[in-house]
């Protein structure tokens, strides 16, 4: 079913009534829908789709304020807008509520990986969050197979350099207390099944491409499961994989501020 709103309303966010009440307009017959005269301010309109005018004038629909979502992608989800090879995209997930929107992810996790992605249509705000000046840090919660030995947590805390030569930032890391399998503040049932190791938390600051993973590889640990829990201001708090839910006006606020806007 497509968006309808009362017309009394669709003139008013136009900004129509800054001068006088728009359920005026209506009753004296100065205003046409897609060409007819109307006189009850309750008929249903589709902003941006019919044709309305007061006086004879076209009134444009007020631009659409910018959508923002927060999505827990789970595994085997790809975080593009189109996959060429047909897998699950992120915005595959996104309810119909939000379908028609032009969304983007503002940022990506790898095939394998989980948890937080931002998406939206504002595309200022996309740029300066994936770009590296604003150093808005990402944190993950990654499960590791077994031990991990003080010498490879040092590394990272240091900076190391990757195999393909590629010198990393120092990365704030600290092994979780508690069961050595709980994801602890993710949620309790997004905890794996049958998996022991070692849960770490671990702060990055770079953009760097599978980056935990090639910092894992090079220090002969094996993910078990990778989680990212919070990118700047944002939480992903208790969702589900697959929950979609839209960021309220202060999660927004404080994103803007993180991102220099």
């Amino acid at each position: 079913m497509e968006n309808t709103v009362r017309i009394n309303k669709a003139l008013a966010d136009a900004g129509v009534c800054s001068r006088r009440r728009p359920d005026e307009l209506v009753a004296a017959g100065r205003v046409r829908v897609n060409g007819e005269t109307v006189t009850s301010p309750g008929l249903q309109v589709r902003p941006g789709k019919d044709e309305l005018e007061v006086d004879g004038k076209a009134i444009r629909p007020a631009a659409q304020a910018p959508c923002y979502l927060l999505l827990y992608k789970p595994v085997r989800v790809v975080s593009t807008a189109y996959d060429p090879e047909g897998r699950t995209t992120v915005l595959d997930l996104v309810p119909p509520t939000w379908k028609a929107r032009r969304l983007y992810p503002a940022g990506r996790l790898d095939f394998f990986s989980e948890g937080l992605v931002l998406l939206t249509d504002d595309g200022d705000l996309t740029n300066r969050v994936v770009h590296p000046r604003h150093h808005m840090p990402r944190i993950y919660r990654v499960l590791i197979r077994g031990e991990v030995p003080e010498r490879a947590l040092e590394a990272m805390r240091k900076g190391m350099t990757l195999a393909e030569g590629e010198t990393l930032a120092p990365v704030e890391v600290r092994v979780l207390p508690g069961q050595l399998h709980d994801l602890s503040g993710v949620s309790a049932a997004q905890r794996p099944t049958g998996q022991r190791g070692t849960l770490l938390e671990m702060t990055l600051h770079q953009g760097l491409n599978r980056q935990i993973r090639r910092m894992c590889r090079d220090l002969g640990l094996t993910i078990l499961r990778l989680v990212r829990v919070a990118q700047g201001p944002l939480r992903l708090g208790v969702m589900r994989p697959g929950e979609v839910r839209e960021l309220s006006p202060a999660e927004v606020a404080a994103l803007k501020k993180a991102a220099g806007m």
